[in-house]
């Protein structure tokens, strides 16, 4: 069951992103704007993805500005309190996953929906936990 947790913390982490795009798009937007500087100097040649343009920032911090270092410090602030409360999700519906999803094939989504379909049924833990999150 650990695995369908797992899933379970991935399915509400795309259902927040894409629910949060505005928001995620301006934290990316934050960084852009606080680096400016040092993506323009440092990182112009990388392709962005796959943490490319991070690794860049970090190859050169000894040379960050400190607005720079500011705005990848606050990111770094704001996803952790995403995967706090991704893992506060996992945590409070795993009982309810077991009893009530544990049929259902994990992926695209099917055990979030199933918690939906289930939501009469659900703990309030988990119940309180989504809403919590947003997902709910």
């Amino acid at each position: 069951m650990r695995a369908k947790t797992i899933v379970l913390v991935m399915a509400v982490s795309v259902f927040m992103l894409v629910s949060n795009a505005v928001a995620a798009q301006d934290l990316v937007e934050t960084v852009a704007k606080g680096c400016e500087k040092e993506l323009t100097s440092y990182c112009k040649d990388v392709t962005p993805g796959e943490g490319r343009i991070l690794a860049c920032l970090y190859a050169h911090s000894d040379k960050l500005s400190g607005q720079c270092e500011f705005a990848l410090y606050d990111a770094a602030v704001q996803l952790e309190r995403f995967v706090a409360a991704l893992a506060y999700v996992a945590n409070e519906c795993n009982d309810d996953l077991d009893k009530f999803c544990s049929g259902v094939v994990a992926g695209e989504g099917r055990l979030l929906k199933c918690l939906d379909e289930n939501s009469d049924k659900i703990s309030e833990r988990c119940t309180q936990a989504l809403k919590d999150v947003g997902a709910k």
